[in-house]
């Protein structure tokens, strides 16, 4: 068998999101045999960032995945012996719904053809079901884009994607797409398939703005790396903790968020973090710029101050603002922009201990608290998973698993069975969540997060600089109703083309996506289309593009909620709506700690000129001729990228 795998490892991981990449980094450092697998064609899972034409054809593919039958596979019954049962696993990925996409932006006859040929031109590379050998840094690099690249360089023409595009059904889409002059709207919910409607027509010239049309921004789709899930990194929370600490981040770079912005009265403010920002403010008074440094001086130290707070930690944290003496303005921006909270959920502690960490995260690589990966969330798992293949990790996406194999006596699982029919042994699996069978999850109850993506052809607050990475909340209308979490990404942060603004919202489903986020993007963005605008309107920017879809959440659910797990199975979950990553880091050390609770979590790495791989008693047979030449790889044209950790977290 021509893909055949080996047959024993000591851990195999299913899934190649944040957490279970995390952990198969970890375990693949602490010298365990990893096999890392996914059903996919791409890395990251729900965490993955793609091309404008492979987020179309991830959508469609979501309608296929409804609509096809069962695939042929290896039978794996008759694999099973009679003292072993097995736990089949989830064929489908069920958790994505109500994916509703809408286009604005004018669309050309003439150009139907050419745009068709464009995405014939620039094939995205799809990963193959064979084995990624540890580490073949050639393949490895097209997946995980030129991680040296300057921050401020356009990439080059042939620059790689981290996506999993099929051609012939991005073809299709943009082919379903051009129906006349008309602009049109798809909708694939719950597996039904596309419907097809008119909903907006303009035959009329724009305002004085750069016109930007559909055909545009197909043709410019390599040049947007669009995130599944939206996400900052805490410039000291857990995860660039981490990334130092283990010296994975030296695989990509990063982007300093450059502002903070509030929306109150129907206008977007900016808010001053930091001493200077306050200070230089034209928008707060002297009075009110003393009183708001004087409470953030209050919060970096509040444990030390019991007595200011012990009496409000019933109230929620805008009671206690009140008691402050901090304006209405000042208090909008302490809650909302500041502690990131909503006013109904949040208890005076978590009000303090939020605007604390906000307070401590500034200024360590810029005046703002957060980062952003350029090309994009999705390039922190393959991150992770180069870690784990420089340490002997075996890869192989587009591979099913059909099963796992448990022991009717000890109650552990023993093996998996995959697609084409093969037994792999090991001794520990870690399974994303989705991949669990609706058998095992039926006693679960997820909650959903309500995601859109926006391409705009302005920023939400026009400055000197077009290259602005701006972070909003916007307060809920109705009690009890959540906030919505708005993210601006530039062109410089490498998602997005030139002139245009890659724009994610994200809060808690109550509804769907459209219905719980449209009246946010209906306040801050102006369909292109539209004809007849006054003037604060035209002030607005033009929407071009949207994506509207629920994500499930399952970051809240205990592995007691689960049927029938054996005991050496380790449930990762998928993205949680926070803003950070501490969640996946936390999760993925705990699960670390209870399988290896002697090994050091992600040690730092060894020097590349102490490492060596002949006679390691560990490494199976078959990755032995593979290991050393990364050892010549490495040193031959990776050791000049092994930099200082800190190098790349960048402004």
């Amino acid at each position: 068998m021509d893909n055949s795998l080996p047959t024993e490892f000591d851990v195999v991981v299913i899934g190649t999101g944040l957490p279970e990449s995390i952990l198969a980094a970890a375990c693949s450092r602490s010298g365990q045999r990893v096999l890392h697998l996914d059903s996919r064609s791409y890395y990251g899972g729900n965490w993955a960032s793609f091309s404008f034409s492979g987020l179309l054809s991830w959508l469609k593919e979501y309608q296929q995945n409804s609509d096809i039958g069962e695939e042929s596979t290896a039978a794996w019954q008759d694999m099973i012996h009679e003292t072993e049962e097995g736990i089949t696993l989830r064929k489908k990925d069920e958790t994505i719904q109500h994916t509703e996409v809408f286009c604005y932006a004018s669309q050309d006859i003439d150009d139907n053809i050419k745009e068709i040929d464009d995405l014939q031109k620039n094939p995205s590379w799809v990963a193959s079901s064979t084995i990624i050998k540890p580490l073949d840094s050639a393949c490895l690099s097209e997946e995980t884009h030129s991680l040296y690249v300057s921050s401020y360089e356009v990439p080059a023409k042939g620059t790689p994607e981290n996506n999993g595009e099929v051609t012939d059904t991005a073809e299709t889409l943009v082919k379903e797409e051009y129906c006349g002059y008309k602009t049109y709207k798809h909708r694939v919910s719950d597996g039904a398939k596309d419907e097809i409607k008119p909903i907006l027509e303009d035959n009329s010239d724009p305002p004085k703005r750069n016109r930007i049309t559909y055909s545009q921004i197909v043709e410019e789709g390599r040049r947007f790396n669009i995130d599944l899930v939206s996400k900052l990194l805490y410039s000291q929370g857990l995860l660039i903790d981490l990334l130092i600490k283990s010296n994975v981040s030296r695989y990509a770079e990063f982007k300093n968020v450059t502002r903070i912005l509030a929306f109150r009265e129907g206008k977007v403010e900016q808010v001053p973090c930091s001493r200077a920002d306050v200070f230089n403010s034209k928008e707060l008074t002297m009075v009110e710029k003393r009183m708001l440094m004087k409470f953030l001086t209050f919060c970096l130290d509040y444990e030390q101050y019991p007595d200011e707070y012990q009496a409000f930690t019933q109230c929620s944290f805008s009671e206690y603002l009140k008691t402050k003496k901090l304006t209405p303005s000042l208090q909008h921006f302490v809650l909302h922009s500041i502690a990131m909270m909503s006013e109904s959920s949040c208890t005076t502690i978590e009000g303090l201990k939020a605007t604390k960490n906000f307070l401590q995260c500034l200024g360590r690589f810029g005046n703002t608290p957060f980062l952003f990966p350029l090309y994009g969330q999705g390039e922190i798992p393959q991150c992770f998973c180069r870690m784990c293949a420089v340490f002997g990790g075996i890869y192989c996406l587009r591979h099913k698993v059909q099963c796992l194999v448990v022991d009717k006596e000890s109650g552990r699982c023993k093996a998996i069975i995959d697609h084409l029919g093969q037994r792999i042994n090991a001794k520990y699996f870690i399974v994303e969540d989705s991949y669990l069978s609706e058998e095992t999850c039926s006693n679960v109850q997820y909650e959903q997060i309500s995601r859109a993506v926006l391409i705009t052809d302005q920023s939400i607050l026009k400055t000197d600089s077009d290259q602005q990475i701006s972070i909003l909340i916007v307060p809920p209308v109705e009690p009890g109703a959540c906030a919505v979490r708005v993210t601006e990404l530039c062109s410089s942060t490498m998602t997005c083309m030139k002139d245009t603004c890659l724009v994610h919202l994200t809060c808690s489903s109550s509804k769907t996506a459209r219905e719980d986020l449209e009246s946010v993007v209906k306040k801050l963005f102006t369909p292109y289309a539209e004809t007849e605008i006054d003037k604060e309107e035209l002030a607005k920017p033009r929407l071009l593009w949207a994506l509207y879809f629920n994500m499930r959440d399952s970051s809240g659910v205990s592995r007691s909620s689960y049927n029938g797990l054996p005991s050496n199975v380790y449930v990762c979950t998928g993205p949680d709506c926070g803003l950070g990553n501490e969640h996946a880091v936390k999760q993925a050390e705990t699960l670390f700690k209870e399988i290896f609770p002697s090994e050091e979590f992600c040690p730092p790495p060894p020097n590349p000129e102490d490492v060596f791989f002949d006679g390691d008693d560990k490494q199976p047979e078959p990755l032995g001729a593979n290991t050393i030449i990364i050892a010549q790889l490495e040193s031959s044209e990776g050791s000049k990228n092994l930099e200082s950790s800190e190098k790349h977290l960048q402004n």
